[in-house]
């Protein structure tokens, strides 16, 4: 798939990948906004994304794709101090306009490779990219304390520090499985890293205290499966059947 917010570029493109007969052009998308929808629809192997477009712009795109982007990125752009950027978002390669033919076929030779590999082993997301102010900032996956649900966003709690995250808490969750991280809430997943303790609450809920001292909600949907994680479950669920023996040891005696 291109996404390039110039009629020309998309052309230059189009005609190139035509050249490789095991290259097949699946869409065409003229903004960030187009490209989201379409490349959830049509999941491309390969994408080649342009950086500067209005209103949604390349690294919008990645943010709000998280897990759902394709197996190779490549970004091309006229604008070479996105770089270092690009390949820290997990980019494969960035080619910078204007780029000769030869440029282009290793690009395409690189992504060919990475699709094949993307297909022998499931790719696991290390880090995610969040676009503020103009920067984007990459935060790693091991190094966040709790994912938090705000509103049509999410929060990302990091060593005391706080990032809003234009993503959806299902699509955070999806993102986080296999990893050492836990739903307790339906606005609150937990890094298990950070749990220090787990303390009972009314109505069979719990609060989850962590490392750090914040205190978290833990709903009684999620807890079985939270005290299953932190392998407290048996230990409870012992110590809860004792507690009830000895009750009825109490009633009869």
């Amino acid at each position: 798939m291109v996404v390039d917010d110039e009629p020309l570029a998309r052309s230059n493109l189009r005609v190139l990948l035509g050249r490789d007969s095991e290259m097949e052009l699946v869409g065409e998308c003229g903004s960030g906004r187009e490209a989201l929808e379409e490349i959830r629809k049509k999941k491309p192997d390969v994408v080649f994304l342009d950086v500067q477009m209005p209103e949604c712009d390349g690294f919008d795109v990645l943010e709000q794709l998280g897990g759902e982007g394709p197996a190779a990125l490549v970004f091309v752009t006229a604008y070479d101090q996105y770089a270092l950027q690009a390949f820290e978002a997990g980019a494969l390669d960035y080619l910078l306009k204007p780029f000769n033919d030869e440029r282009f076929a290793k690009a395409v030779a690189r992504a060919k490779e990475r699709v094949v590999q993307g297909k022998r082993t499931a790719r696991s997301v290390e880090r995610i990219a969040i676009k503020n102010a103009g920067e984007v900032l990459f935060v790693k996956v091991e190094e966040i304390d709790w994912v938090e649900a705000a509103d049509y966003y999410v929060c990302l709690h990091v060593r005391g520090r706080s990032h809003l995250l234009r993503r959806s808490m299902g699509d955070v969750e999806e993102e986080l499985k296999g990893r050492e991280f836990c739903r307790i809430h339906r606005s609150a997943i937990v890094n298990l890293e950070r749990v220090k303790r787990l303390e009972s609450g009314e109505e069979g809920g719990a609060e989850a205290v962590l490392g750090d001292g914040t205190r978290l909600a833990v709903s009684r949907r999620y807890r079985r499966e939270l005290q299953e994680r932190l392998g407290t479950w048996e230990a409870g669920a012992r110590k809860m059947r004792r507690m009830s023996e000895a009750a009825g040891q109490g009633e009869k005696g």
